[in-house]
């Protein structure tokens, strides 16, 4: 009888804490920060060309009727340091496709051969190095930032839950304490992104 007391109220303890914080829900949402901000990383230009320089660049074709991401319009490929290599998989979207790159603004050199577009980007200069590790920084630190509000909206659920009493004292710095050490892991992959992606802007 005792061990069944014991259980129940375990379970109510368990239960009780998941109401207030939702660690797999908190983790869901950081992923969602670090997406966003990788695909911001991703977009800034680097001394190696790489298919995510090009992939979101948006290509209005089918007569105007769709527009698409060159990612959901061909293969991307490295083709050198400097080179990328777009194969369509309809024919049909190749002038659309030549035309979205060379209006990107990267100042990329196109060249249509036969069924690729070959994608040639200009060696960047130290102003410009200099100009997007600024960017690296700034997207790295609207990331941590949206961490940090994410984590204060969360601490803030324990703590209005303690003053209804509906947790212990011991119970509001455990959850505390977790929320704060899963987001101190997020923030480090943050600061791992951005210490890639300076490397590799400062890269000759």
């Amino acid at each position: 009888m005792q061990e069944l007391f014991f259980l129940c109220f375990l379970f109510c303890f368990i239960y009780n804490l998941s109401m207030v914080f939702n660690a797999n829900e908190f983790k869901n949402r950081l992923e969602k920060i670090i997406s966003d901000t990788r695909d911001q990383l991703s977009s800034i230009r680097t001394g190696r060309a790489t298919p995510a320089l090009i992939e979101n660049i948006s290509v209005t074709t089918y007569g105007g009727q769709a527009t698409l991401r060159v990612i959901e319009l061909a293969t991307i490929t490295s083709n050198g340091p400097q080179e990328l290599l777009v194969v369509p998989f309809d024919q049909n979207v190749v002038a659309d496709l030549e035309k979205a790159l060379r209006e990107s603004g990267m100042g990329l050199s196109v060249a249509v051969s036969g069924n690729q577009i070959r994608v040639k980007t200009p060696p960047l200069s130290e102003e410009q190095r200099s100009k997007y590790a600024k960017l690296v920084s700034q997207y790295a630190e609207e990331g941590r930032e949206a961490i940090r509000l994410l984590r204060d909206e969360v601490r803030r659920g324990v703590k209005q839950s303690f003053e209804e009493r509906q947790l212990s004292e011991d119970e509001k710095y455990r959850l505390e304490t977790e929320i704060d050490k899963i987001s101190k892991e997020y923030t480090d992959r943050i600061d791992e992104m951005r210490s890639r992606k300076e490397e590799e802007v400062m890269s000759i």
